[in-house]
């Protein structure tokens, strides 16, 4: 059954005549994959289902999703055993017929967790049961059709020390371990990665950051990659030298990195001095990805203002990203475009 508004494979190709905001041999998209890079957003699954600009915006500018909440715990596994695919399965069928790659996010999360789990009674062993079949069932769903999986996600605290979780209590400190070697068993050809948020720079949290992931690599767990999160704005985020450095370390580590969830708040309206310095920070954070070839790929959470979280969580503050409620281009999209631009004509 299709969820109540879905849009038509007719509405869907409808939208993608709309004229879009660059000819497609200046798109995001197209020129990433020039520059050797893949560019993404995080997608709201029922904007795509109902909103046939957003659809049409997606297809064109990015090469590359990640669902928003269509794969975390509470949505996929609503009851113990009873999976939901529905909103999963229409963003990787959308993301196959438009050439996209998907990432599958995130498997192993302190947060939106079910009821029936988070208020649950499971000793040690059972909850690693559940765990597995949750992480098996999913990747292998996905097997060769999902290329990159954020395993776990937000796992050391500000004080840059393991975070206390509903995992690490009922688990124990090798839930980390276990998760990426359950995944891998899955899909040993799928791009593991670690995620986490400030500690995209230097600082507490970064060193922190690295080193778990220098401690996994000594117990040769099969991770591959870290996510940066990059959730910032004009007063909080780092330098553009800190974040190529601290690239730099975890790709003398064996990994790849990731911008995976960039976003620039501003406080609401934002007026134009704001737009131009959001749009140079958000050159600034490509820039420092493109200047390092570990750095795989750049995404925003979220394509338009319409659809960011930021909103909800943070009042008076958003506008965030790279279109705005019209999915207009903003001043960000263009510097974005021209440093992308410029990066592939080096290559």
């Amino acid at each position: 059954m299709q969820p109540r508004g879905f849009v038509t494979l007719a509405v869907f190709v409808a939208a993608l005549a709309v004229t879009p905001p660059a000819a497609a041999a200046e798109t995001l998209r197209a020129l990433a994959q020039a520059a050797g890079l893949r560019f993404g957003t995080a997608v709201d699954v029922k904007a795509l289902q109902t909103d046939a600009t957003y659809a049409r915006l997606l297809a064109h500018e990015f090469d590359l999703v990640t669902p928003e909440n269509a794969l975390k715990f509470s949505v996929v596994q609503p009851e113990r055993g009873h999976f939901d695919f529905t909103q999963a399965d229409a963003l990787v069928d959308f993301a196959e017929a438009h050439g996209m790659q998907v990432n599958g996010h995130v498997l192993v999360w302190d947060q939106q967790l079910p009821d029936w789990l988070a208020h649950g009674h499971f000793g040690p062993d059972e909850l690693k049961a559940i765990l597995r079949e949750h992480i098996q069932t999913l990747v292998g769903r996905y097997r060769g059709r999902i290329a990159t999986w954020d395993v776990a996600a937000e796992a050391v605290g500000e004080d840059g020390k393991p975070r206390e979780t509903f995992w690490s209590r009922g688990i124990g400190p090798d839930y980390l371990a276990l998760a990426f070697r359950w995944a891998h068993e899955a899909d040993p050809h799928a791009r593991l990665r670690y995620n986490d948020y400030g500690g995209e720079g230097d600082g507490i949290k970064s060193d922190g950051i690295y080193a778990l992931m220098a401690e996994l690599r000594q117990q040769q767990v099969p991770i591959d990659a870290v996510g940066l999160q990059m959730h910032v704005s004009l007063k909080d985020a780092p330098q553009a030298d800190d974040v190529r450095a601290n690239m730099a370390r975890l790709a003398a580590l064996g990994l790849q990195t990731d911008i995976t969830e960039m976003d620039v708040m501003l406080t609401l309206p934002a007026n134009r001095a704001a737009l131009v310095q959001q749009a140079k920070l958000y050159g600034e954070m490509l820039g420092a990805c493109l200047a390092v070839p570990q750095c795989r790929s750049f995404s925003t959470w979220g394509e338009s203002d319409r659809y960011s979280w930021i909103p909800e969580f943070f009042p008076g503050q958003g506008a965030a990203l790279l279109f705005d409620a019209d999915a207009g281009a903003k001043p960000a999209y263009f510097t974005v475009r021209r440093v992308l631009r410029r990066a592939a004509s080096r290559r």
